[in-house]
């Protein structure tokens, strides 16, 4: 497979400062410009996909009528919460 480029990136020197003390030992600027390339991409799929999944939620609980009071949900959530607590106490 062909390697691409990403276009040349003008940026402030402190910017260029700041990036490069945390350098981990042997990465290379360009190994840690490409790496927050690739996780803000990831993170910008999972957004696109978490709202999708939201919007057909949304539109099937539309359709159906299927919907949760939010007390309900609230409930459920402090529920959950207390038991990871109580939990992680016994531990």
């Amino acid at each position: 497979m062909k390697t691409a480029t990403i276009p040349s990136l003008r940026v402030d020197p402190e910017l260029r400062r700041s990036a490069e003390s945390v350098l981990h030992e042997g990465e290379s600027l360009s190994g840690f410009v490409e790496q927050a390339i690739r996780q803000t991409v990831a993170q910008r799929q999972a957004e696109q996909e978490f709202i999708a999944r939201g919007l057909r939620s949304r539109d099937q609980a539309r359709q159906t009528g299927g919907y949760v009071e939010v007390s309900a949900v609230l409930n459920r959530l402090q529920g959950m919460l207390d038991q990871a607590r109580s939990g992680k106490s016994s531990a």
